[in-house]
């Protein structure tokens, strides 16, 4: 299947809701996502199959040469399809070019998406304390860096 990356706008923020309730135990409402949308910190991308389904997203925030990658998600059915690696490609290469690091959190019992991060160049450096009711959950934050040339 071809995946298209493209910027996320208001005619997505529908099909970007119903893949946070899929993925995530506090999805992002579609007002939360729409109000980000508006945030000059932020970018949002999609994926997009050849029918305009949208398979997946990610946001990015930056401040100065800090990025904050959050909340990759792809729809259960189009998992394995290469689609998140996709978008964390998008993300490396605009933080090669401009950024000093990325940092995100993952539950520490999502293996796979820690698989995926640590194939992606992504380290454990830390915890997020208290951010889930249970303490074995508190996020871990992972990190990437670049090198300036």
């Amino acid at each position: 299947m071809e995946v298209q990356l493209q910027p996320m706008d208001r005619s997505h923020l529908e099909a970007v809701a119903a893949i946070e309730r899929a993925c995530f135990s506090h999805p992002w409402s579609q007002a939360m996502l729409a109000e980000a949308l508006y945030d000059d910190a932020a970018s949002f991308i999609v994926a997009v199959g050849e029918d305009g389904t949208v398979l997946g997203y990610a946001g990015l925030h930056v401040v100065l040469d800090e990025g904050y990658v959050d909340n990759v998600a792809v729809a259960p059915p189009y998992r394995r399809m290469g689609v998140a690696d996709g978008l964390l490609s998008a993300f490396e290469r605009f933080g090669q070019a401009h950024l000093a690091f990325l940092t995100l959190e993952v539950r520490p019992s999502n293996a796979a998406a820690i698989a995926l991060y640590e194939k992606h160049g992504f380290a454990q450096v830390g915890r997020r304390k208290d951010y889930y009711t249970d303490p074995r959950e508190d996020a871990l934050l992972l990190t990437r860096t670049f090198e300036r040339p």
